[in-house]
């Protein structure tokens, strides 16, 4: 089956373009054992406890990318640039308008090793960092806001959430940042994180802002839950985020709307959120 040079997506025989990557399939090949895309392994290490900060030490020729400002140090060996991605014209200005609508800056920074070296990069506020090895094709969905870095062969994308009421009423708005393989990606979330891995069919019922990450093949949806007595009433607001798997699924423990909650001047006490304040979706991410 052919398969996309850039991001590693099977396509079918007939495709004109990436679905993953939106590249031209005209250069897609067919995999044989040899052909699939493989990324140079990559050595790292995550350092702290809830003030994380992700070590790479890259090999001569390794190149990695992260968004602006998550960058703590780097060794002199390490050269950086900022600038769209993208091969061409058309695909650094599609890239910047998909960089818009996940609310980041326009520019990514590329670092490349010129011989051994290591850069460290870091979350903006308390929480931790989770890193994915992804094979080739492999896709996992992610909050707005959490990518930190990843290796210049992983693709970032946007993905719209699939349902209306999802997207309006989800804590995260109706864009989720898409990761694909291969390569090795980094995300960061606030507070400590907690996995779960879900049976075919099996559900989690999530505070909705709470997800950090989850596979492509897990179903995400919004309920109501309980009655209204409770929605009103019971600190937690109108909806959950429903779950159903197969697939793994990450949660974080603090949002970084409930920490500024509990930094707030104003604030009168409890953690309870209104019954409107859970449709923080409505006009973007919560966090």
């Amino acid at each position: 089956m052919p398969y996309c040079t850039g991001c590693g997506t099977h396509l079918s025989e007939e495709a004109k373009f990436c679905h993953g990557c939106g590249r031209a399939a005209g250069g897609a090949v067919t995999a044989t054992a040899t052909a699939i895309p493989v990324a140079q392994p990559l050595e790292y290490e995550i350092h702290g406890d809830n003030l994380q900060v992700a070590r790479l030490r890259l090999k001569p020729g390794q190149e990695v990318f992260a968004e602006a400002g998550k960058m703590l140090y780097k060794t002199p060996t390490v050269q950086w640039e900022t600038k769209m991605s993208g091969d061409s014209l058309g695909a650094k200005l599609f890239g910047a308008l998909k960089r818009k609508l996940m609310g980041e800056s326009l520019f990514l920074t590329y670092f490349r090793a010129t011989s051994a070296g290591e850069v460290g990069f870091a979350g903006d506020y308390p929480g931790r960092i989770q890193a994915f090895t992804l094979e080739a094709g492999r896709t996992v969905m992610v909050q707005r806001d959490s990518f930190l870095c990843a290796q210049s062969s992983v693709q970032l994308n946007i993905a719209f959430v699939k349902k209306l009421g999802t997207g309006f009423l989800g804590g995260e708005g109706f864009i989720l940042q898409k990761l694909t393989g291969p390569g090795t990606a980094f995300i960061h979330a606030g507070g400590d994180q907690i996995e779960f891995n879900l049976q075919a069919g099996e559900n989690l019922q999530i505070d909705t802002g709470c997800i950090v990450a989850f596979d492509e093949s897990v179903d995400y949806d919004i309920q109501f839950v309980g009655s209204i007595k409770t929605s009103l009433f019971g600190g937690e607001g109108l909806f959950l985020a429903t779950l159903t798997g197969p697939g793994r699924v990450i949660v974080q423990s603090m949002t970084l709307e409930k920490l500024r909650r509990q930094m707030s001047p104003m604030r009168t006490g409890g953690d309870e959120r209104g019954a409107l304040e859970a449709i923080g979706g409505l006009f973007g991410s919560e966090d």
